[in-house]
Order: structure tokens, then sequence, then C-alpha cells
């Protein structure tokens, strides 16, 4: 006697094999949704990208309701095609409409409130007829854009109030509280093994190469799948779809020794080394991206000897260029000498800046301003000093009209663009973020610019490359530096 829980052999057995590695999933989404077995309210369908979830639910729902007749019917909606949450719920009311064949034009519907309306009044017939199911899909509604926080509970609730409804999720990642109620079954499709890939791929093998059998292609085939499998598999092919472009566009190269006669098909070994460039590029793969320039990046252009202020003055930005002068000036400067230097005020609208201002002695030799007599090092041959960020951000806006041509007051403050530059120094190490705490250092230490006012940096170029910096903008640092 066959149990009322036992599907037959024949219904799923050709949905089993166009997706195989997934029988158990297949198996356990027909029980929980054939309405004659062991149909559930709410299902929750799992897992990362392209493992088959969307297609496999689908085309089982076409098989049962081909097998079943009148008593299964379904409806798909794909939150990648709505754009707004109102979107979403006329589409929805829509597909229902259509799977039933509703020739009714649909309501205009704005909330939850009025989509449980439409699908109740829609759905009626269910409570004239208890054997009929009707099963409506939400794939991706987890990512559906301009969502109510309410959306996923609103909508496991449905099964509640629409008899013979079952409603299932299909979502990347689910969260404890998903739903907000007693947690519905889940089917988990998780990522394909590196033995499932290869079977799958095996499944259908090129055809023969020159010279050679179809044994020995497929038997060649399966150990080229699994070779690109070890060498692509993270950085290139995580997905099923990927790994069978990827096996595509490289089976020629790989094959065209044995092609052309120098090696044959059973020699594995020496068609890998003679490939394995073809492994290493990804360029191949990806024709239509230009690959960077290795041969001068502008990081390794920083770091080089000779050369590396005239690259920084070519390379960087003119706002770049602006704020790290000013980096080092905060860096080299005493905070006191601020008014002297880039105050227009402070020195009767004129700014005075030649070196010495605050070290400048008196004519008799006598005042505060002597210079100490225990200094023989220039200042800008000593090690950096620490600066708060809003310092060296006052000096740029301070120094930017006379700086960079056609500036005009009113029009020197801090914008987007002074954040963008001041991130592309810090992530070029150009400016060291030294202080602010755990969270502030690590920001620092991973290349990222922490935008507090308050936090402490250190500039990380010399001598040499500042002054080159600064005429290429027509400034000559010295002029600004306190000896």
């Amino acid at each position: 006697m066959t149990s009322i829980f036992e599907l037959p052999d024949d219904l799923l057995a050709s949905l089993i094999t166009s997706f195989p590695c997934r029988e158990a999933q297949i198996n356990a989404l027909a029980t929980l949704i054939h309405p004659r077995i062991a149909p559930c309210r709410n299902l929750v369908v799992h897992g990362t990208e392209a493992t088959g979830k969307s297609s496999i639910v689908s085309d089982l729902l076409q098989t049962l309701r081909d097998a079943s007749s009148s008593d299964l019917n379904y409806a798909i909606v794909k939150s990648a095609e709505c754009v707004t949450a109102r979107h979403f719920f006329e589409r929805t009311v829509g597909l229902v409409g259509d799977a039933l064949r509703n020739e009714s034009a649909p309501a205009r519907c704005e909330t939850l409130a009025a989509l449980t309306a439409e699908l109740t009044k829609t759905l009626k017939y269910t409570e004239q007829d208890p054997r009929s199911r009707f099963v409506l899909v939400f794939d991706g509604i987890d990512r559906q854009r301009d969502a109510p926080p309410t959306l996923l509970p609103a909508l496991a609730r449905l099964s509640e109030i629409i008899p013979n409804l079952t409603t299932i999720f299909i979502i990347t990642t689910p969260s404890p509280s998903l739903m907000r109620i007693c947690s519905p079954p889940h089917i988990h499709f998780p990522p394909y093994t590196k033995a499932q890939y290869i079977a799958i791929l095996s499944r259908t093998p090129p055809a023969s190469l020159p010279n050679t059998t179809q044994q020995e292609t497929t038997e060649l085939w399966t150990r080229f799948t699994a070779a690109v499998h070890d060498s692509l598999a993270r950085p290139a092919a995580r997905t099923l779809p990927r790994l069978r472009q990827c096996c595509a566009t490289l089976w020629p190269r790989f094959t065209a020794p044995v092609a052309s006669g120098t090696h044959k098909a059973r020699e594995f070994s020496k068609l890998l080394i003679a490939a394995r460039a073809y492994f290493q590029d990804e360029s191949i793969l990806e024709p239509g991206i230009q690959r960077a320039r290795r041969d001068a990046p502008l990081a390794e252009k920083k770091k080089s000897s000779s050369g590396s202020g005239t690259d920084l003055s070519t390379l960087l930005p003119p706002t770049a260029r602006h704020l790290l002068i000013a980096a080092y000036l905060a860096s080299h400067n005493a905070p006191r000498h601020d008014n002297a230097l880039f105050s227009t005020w402070h020195a009767g609208g004129k700014k005075r800046r030649r070196g010495g201002v605050a070290g400048s002695s008196t004519p008799n030799g006598t005042g505060r301003g002597r210079r100490a007599k225990h200094r023989r090092i220039a200042r800008k041959l000593l090690g950096p000093g620490v600066f708060v960020l809003e310092r060296m951000v006052a000096i740029y806006v301070a120094t930017r009209q006379e700086w960079i041509p056609g500036a005009e007051d009113g029009k020197g403050g801090v914008d987007g663009d002074v954040g963008m530059a001041i991130a592309t120094l810090a992530s070029l190490r150009l400016l060291v973020r030294v202080g602010g705490g755990a969270a502030g250092a690590a920001a620092g230490a991973g290349g990222g610019a922490d935008l507090d006012r308050g936090g402490k940096w250190r500039v990380n170029v010399g001598w040499e490359i500042i002054r080159s910096v600064g005429r290429s903008m027509g400034v000559e640092v010295e002029e600004w530096l306190v000896e």
C-alpha cells in the first residue's frame, strides 16, 4: 500500500535530473507544497546566490500544477522588478489576478492593509474548495526597496487570514525574528561543494577533440573542471554559472596543444603546465575590463627616491597638493606662530611670511624674539610634529586665496572635495593618523580617514618632496616655515 506522504516516482524525476545535487531540497519542497501531502502556511527558502533556489521553486510549482490540474495554482513576485513598496503591492495583486485569470483591472494598492484586503477578495474562492491550494512566492523579498519594517510579518500572516494559502519567502540569510511568528519550516540551499561542481559540469562534456575518443575527452574535461575550481573558485568563479563560463572560456586554450598534436589528452600534467598562465590572468575571463597598470602605481611612486616629488606634483590633484602643504606647515610650525603667518589682520592686512618671524631679534640683540642659541638644526630638517586636523584645514582655508589663482573670498570653505582629498592622502599614507583612540588608530593603520576635527595626524613626506609639490603650485614652502 502506498503512503499518502509519498510522491509518485516519475513526478519529480525530470526535475531531479535537471537540478543534480538538489534532490533533498526538491523532495522537501514538494512535500510542503503539494495540496495532498503536507502543505504548510509559510515556508522560508534560503541560501547564497546562484544555488538554484528560484529556479527549483519555479519549475517545481509548474510541475505540480500540471500534475494536479486545478488543485494548485501559484504566482511568483520578484522584488528585483519592483521599484517601490507601492509597486510591489500592486504587482502582487496583479500577478495573483493573472494566475486566477481575473479579467478585472487591479485596484490601487498603497498599503499593507490594502494588499491584505485585495488578496482576501481575490482568493475568496478557496473557502468554497478546501482541497485547492494557492502558492504565493516572494523572490528576494529581503532586498525589496522602500519596504516598510512590518512587511515580512504582515506577509507571513496572510495565510492566517486567507484559507489554503501557502506563502514562500526566498531570501539569502534569515534572521531569528524574521517574521515574528512561530518558526516556519526552513529549507536551506547550501553552496555547492567541489565534488558537486565537478559532478554537475561533467554531465555535459564538450565534443570530442581531434584524434581523441569521447571517453578520453570526458576524462580530460573532468580533471580540467577540478583544476579550474581549485584555481578560480574563490577569486573569480564563486557560483555555478560563473564557473561554467570560466570553463567554457579556458577549454579551447587549454586543449589547443591536443588539437595541434603536440600533446595527448592523457598528458594532463603537461597540458596544465603549458596553460598555467591562463589560470592566472583575469583579463582572459573579463576582456572588457582593462587591468590597472602595474609599472607605476601612485603609491609606489610616492615611495620612490629620486622622482617622488615630481610624480606627486603631477599625479595629485590641486586640492590634495594644497592640503599636503598645509599638513607639512602644521607639522613643522608651532601653533603659536599661526596668527603671524596666516592671519590678515595680525599684520595690518598683509601676511608676514618670511622665515624667522618668531625667531628674529631686535637690533640691539635683546628682546623676547631673539633666536635661541642652542638651536642649530633647521626646523624643516627635524622630524614632523603632531597636529590637529582642524588646524590643518584652517591653514588650508587661510592660504587658499593666495595660493590658488582665481579663488575668491567666501568660496574657500571646506567642501566635499576637501574630505575626498584628505581620504586620498590618508589612503596613500601621505598623512598618518597617530591618535584618537583604538578606533582612530585602526583607521589610520588601514589607510582610512577618520575626519574627526579633533583627531591628531602627522605628515609623512620629507622636505624635498614637499618643496617640489609647492613649486608645482608656485609656492615656496620655505617662506612659510618659522626658523
